[in-house]
């Protein structure tokens, strides 16, 4: 059975939750605690990401038997396309192949761009295109940066490059701002998408996957860098605010009310409707019941950070938690939200009771 506009708007608003949610986090990091520390976590998020996604999607996309430059630009490509994020593609040769993310940049969504600085952007390059060439067993693989939309240019772009001798270890990424350009693309030759062919609903939960890839990545790395107390600070203020902000967007999309300022079971009905709708949509068990007053949402499992090695699961989940809570104060600031989890081994139990205060 087809899904519902109401499920469809569902999936959008997980990718719309969890992309807002990693970029006010980079935000978060400039802010409060400096450029470095938030190159040090984008460094390590997309390291992280790479080492988990790049040589298995090696496989699955069927592009481990092309020479490396253009399968990794490929891989791009393609793996940023089943997420929803546009990108170019362009082969010189065996050896040269370029990719281009082109404005806007889904990342650094709307005007959040003006507040990333250089050494951030340039992050995610190191992390991951940098490590393309270790990763393959070729010490000749480099990508050279050729602009970053972060410093005004139209987006950003570079080449894969196989020098056929290896290199340095600053060699692996090199910025050439002026030296090249990615020449024209024609959009309408653009390799085949199998996306193209896909209905609405396949579309939206690869978007879902892709967006919930950024939290399970976030939350191991945030741990191992700040440590679990200062992660879930962090987190949870960012988290929290990331609710208040997108709550009115994500109810009228899938047709809920918004901002009523009731503080009674229907209000706190119409919560429930909205946090059960999304944490279904990203896969999670979830039932809703009510009690007196109150209406109480109970999720088994956390499906979202299956198989994650954490430092502090229960740190993990209270910052996250911030997200629904702030989702609710922007929902009706009269409403209270009392949440119970605990993690034992049959897994996790969380119960969230909704009533008025």
């Amino acid at each position: 059975m087809a899904a519902s506009p109401s499920e469809l708007a569902a999936y959008r608003s997980v990718g719309t939750l969890y992309n807002a949610l990693m970029t006010g986090l980079v935000l978060g990091l400039i802010t409060r605690r400096g450029e470095a520390t938030a190159r040090d976590y984008v460094f390590r998020h997309f390291r992280r990401q790479h080492l988990e996604k790049f040589l298995p999607g090696l496989q699955k996309l069927g592009l481990a038997d092309q020479p490396n430059a253009p399968a990794c630009a490929l891989y791009h490509y393609h793996s940023n396309a089943l997420g929803g994020v546009k990108t170019g593609y362009l082969r010189e040769s065996d050896c040269k192949a370029w990719v281009r993310y082109p404005p806007p940049r889904w990342i650094w969504r709307g005007t959040a761009i003006a507040a990333v600085p250089r050494s951030v952007s340039a992050a995610m390059l190191h992390g991951w295109h940098g490590h393309n060439g270790v990763s393959l067993g070729n010490p000749g693989l480099g990508f050279v940066c050729t602009g970053m939309t972060v410093d005004g240019m139209p987006g950003l772009e570079g080449y894969y490059c196989d020098y056929g001798r290896p290199i340095a270890e600053d060699e692996r990424v090199r910025f050439a701002y002026g030296a090249e350009e990615m020449p024209r693309v024609d959009w309408q030759r653009q390799p085949a998408l199998e996306t193209a062919s896909w209905p609405e609903e396949r579309r939206q939960r690869t978007f879902r996957a892709y967006a919930l890839e950024y939290l399970r990545t976030m939350l191991p790395t945030l741990q191992e860098l700040l440590g679990a107390a200062d992660a879930q600070q962090e987190l949870g203020r960012t988290a929290r605010l990331v609710g208040l902000q997108f709550h009115e967007e994500t109810a009228r999309d899938m047709d809920l009310p918004t901002d009523v300022e009731r503080g009674d079971r229907a209000s706190a009905r119409d919560f429930a409707r909205w946090l059960t709708a999304v944490l279904r949509a990203q896969g999670e068990d979830v039932a809703t019941q009510e009690s007196g007053d109150a209406v109480v949402v109970t999720q088994t499992g956390w499906r979202a950070i299956r198989e994650l090695t954490l430092t502090d699961p229960l740190k993990a989940f209270d910052g996250y938690n911030e997200l629904w809570l702030g989702a609710a104060a922007a929902h009706d600031r009269f409403l209270q939200v009392r949440t119970t989890r605990r993690l034992d081994d049959k897994g996790w139990h969380v119960a969230w009771t909704i009533a008025g205060r």
